[in-house]
């Protein structure tokens, strides 16, 4: 009878202690992250965060988590303990994924590895980068004439404002076709064009290939811009 009841106890140890397997392996180091939990987490109907997996870490900034990944989709990685409201957002996919970052900086500039819709979006965040220093230089100029009621340079200011965000509607349209067999261009049009002009995203979702077309994004994107001309014909 004792046996029976210490090897039961065993199972039952092995089973709360087990951890769950998926495709995908998400692992790495969070440099300076002594206490807390980390959450592996992805939106769903397009409004609630639900956590997929967690793990308690406690004296390593080591971890591992891991989900069962259908296709590529945008998931998020979080944590409370030592700061809250900070988060890395990653391209998930089938396989492993490394990613690397500093508490202090969380979410700042994390290297992911792993990815290739992620490699993808990486290079186009340079590119956005160089859009948002223009940008935030075109915001503290307008503050200044506004402060000293130049009306002349803030009209000036204005019209560059509006040729910038056109220049950058139109380096994402053509980033976005030139990856059409990525899960990346419909994300980017749904998430970087969403006021650009409905024609710009008609042409990227109609360049999408047959298995991007079918993805989430891609659905998404379909639905988007269907919604949009159904409302302007309405008009």
């Amino acid at each position: 009878m004792k046996k029976i009841l210490v090897l039961g106890f065993v199972l039952l140890l092995a089973a709360c202690s087990s951890k769950k397997e998926g495709n995908m392996i998400v692992s790495g180091q969070i440099k300076g992250l002594k206490k807390g939990t980390l959450y592996l987490q992805k939106i769903e109907n397009d409004t609630i965060l639900k956590t997929i997996d967690s793990v308690s870490v406690l004296g390593s900034n080591q971890f591992t988590l891991t989900a069962n990944v259908d296709e590529p989709e945008m998931y998020y990685l979080t944590f409370n303990g030592n700061t809250t409201n900070k988060y890395i957002t990653f391209f998930a996919d089938k396989g492993n994924i490394t990613i690397n970052d500093d508490v202090s900086k969380f979410g700042v500039n994390p290297i992911i590895e792993g990815s290739k819709n992620q490699d993808i979006l990486n290079n186009y965040t340079k590119i956005s980068r160089r859009f948002n220093e223009q940008n935030l230089d075109l915001i503290q100029r307008k503050f200044y004439a506004q402060k000293s009621n130049n009306k002349d340079s803030v009209d000036i200011i204005n019209k560059e404002y509006e040729t910038l965000l056109r220049r950058r509607y139109m380096v994402t349209v053509n980033f976005a076709l030139n990856n059409k067999n990525n899960h990346v261009a419909p994300y980017l049009a749904l998430t970087e064009l969403v006021n650009a002009n409905v024609k710009w995203l008609d042409t990227i979702n109609k360049s999408l290939s047959p298995e991007v077309k079918k993805s989430l994004y891609g659905k998404k994107l379909d639905k988007f811009v269907s919604d949009i001309k159904k409302a302007e014909i309405k008009k």
